[in-house]
């Protein structure tokens, strides 16, 4: 759905759950109540749906989540991949189980601009990155639509 749509599908009150999806990891954020601030949260290992859906409806049950925005991985020319198919994939496929309005934003050059501001504000070490990158980038996703959301 639209970002308009899905804002006017959300109940008040309710956290949003922010994905960045990779096929190995699933990097999860999740904004405050009044939905203006998204935090960095988890990153979900993927071994089976099955378990990747467990996790997503416990974290959907805990959180009071309202609704889930998906990174949308698009080509630096606006165009959609074979990875931003996976994306809307699974997006239906959880929708289908955990029935919440959901949203796609843009997510172009998230986890690079996350390593950058890792490496040049955080002064984090290389390992250490690499254990917060996946929910740092999910959070820099949901943030950008936190922000848009306020707009319209």
């Amino acid at each position: 759905m639209e970002l308009r749509e899905f804002k006017a599908a959300l109940k008040p009150y309710t956290a949003l759950l922010g994905f960045d999806f990779g096929t190995k990891r699933l990097g999860v954020a999740v904004s405050d109540l009044l939905g203006l601030v998204a935090t960095a949260d988890k990153t979900i290992f993927r071994t089976s749906w099955e378990e990747d859906l467990a996790t997503i409806r416990k974290l959907v049950e805990e959180r009071g989540i309202g609704g889930i925005i998906y990174g949308l991985p698009l080509q630096m020319n606006g165009e959609e991949g074979e990875t931003a198919a996976a994306v809307r994939k699974f997006a239906g496929q959880v929708a289908a189980e955990i029935p919440l309005p959901y949203a796609f934003w843009d997510e172009r050059l998230s986890s690079k601009a996350m390593e950058t501001f890792l490496i040049k504000e955080v002064d984090m070490s290389r390992a250490k990155r690499k254990q917060v990158l996946d929910s740092s980038s999910a959070a820099y996703i949901l943030q950008g639509a936190l922000d848009a959301l306020r707009y319209l």
